[in-house]
């Protein structure tokens, strides 16, 4: 009798929810109650139940039917649920919920959200083209374009780790690509990701030694010389 009831229940099935609408709902202006109130709608859909009343959605939630129906008229405002008129062969129409409107939003945000951060990232490169060029007091080469369109796109670094890259080698006195290069590989590889990480690593090895003396000159006049680390060298 339990075997049997449990396979009832599962015989009931489930109600997919994207994990899109999960994670974009508030973006949307939906509020948790009304998320709550379009998965009932979209369940009682899967059970061929295409007009639910408030009543009927009330049942299954913790308000009552006049707030269901008060979220309806909301989400009909929102353009996140429409209605939708039949008529079958016999001539009777008949009305229909359809969560179609609100797939279209959602994916219109995410698109629109795309398209966003695809500007940024585009910005983003064109602002470290100009720091590369005010930098090197010249327009870029198109090898040079090249290289900064590789370490993006092939090597995968971050443009702000790139311009940290560029600010180490204008600190070392060794301002070319080769070594701007030589210095991203070494971060890649200690893992470095972050502009903290590269800041701390780059900062230990400009330290000055602690037990280095000052150089004398012919004067009799004392130089002191402050090291640095050669990215090359390494």
């Amino acid at each position: 009798m339990e075997k049997k009831k449990v396979a009832e229940w599962l015989a009931q099935g489930s109600v997919a929810v994207p994990k899109l609408l999960l994670n974009h709902y508030k973006q949307l202006g939906l509020s948790e109650a009304e998320l709550v109130l379009l998965l009932h709608m979209q369940s009682f859909f899967e059970q061929g139940i295409t007009f639910p009343t408030p009543a009927e959605l009330a049942e299954r939630m913790t308000v009552p039917a006049a707030e269901c129906m008060e979220m309806m008229r909301r989400l009909l405002r929102k353009g996140m649920v429409a209605i939708e008129e039949h008529t079958d062969e016999r001539g009777i129409r008949s009305e229909k919920y359809t969560l179609e409107p609100l797939w279209e939003q959602l994916v219109h945000h995410l698109y629109a959200e795309a398209a966003k951060d695809e500007r940024g990232s585009q910005q983003e490169e064109e602002s470290l083209y100009t720091v590369f060029e005010q930098e090197f007091g010249r327009p870029l080469s198109p090898f040079e374009c090249e290289t900064l369109a590789m370490w993006i796109d092939q090597d995968g670094h971050e443009p702000a780790i790139i311009k940290a890259a560029l600010r180490e080698a204008v600190l070392s006195g060794k301002l070319n690509f080769r070594y701007i290069d030589r210095i991203l590989f070494e971060w890649k590889k200690n893992g470095i990701r972050t502009i903290e990480q590269a800041h701390d690593y780059g900062k230990k090895f400009r330290k000055p030694k602690p037990l280095a003396r000052p150089a004398k000159q012919a004067t009799g006049e004392f130089k002191q010389t402050i090291p640095f680390f050669n990215w090359l060298d390494s």
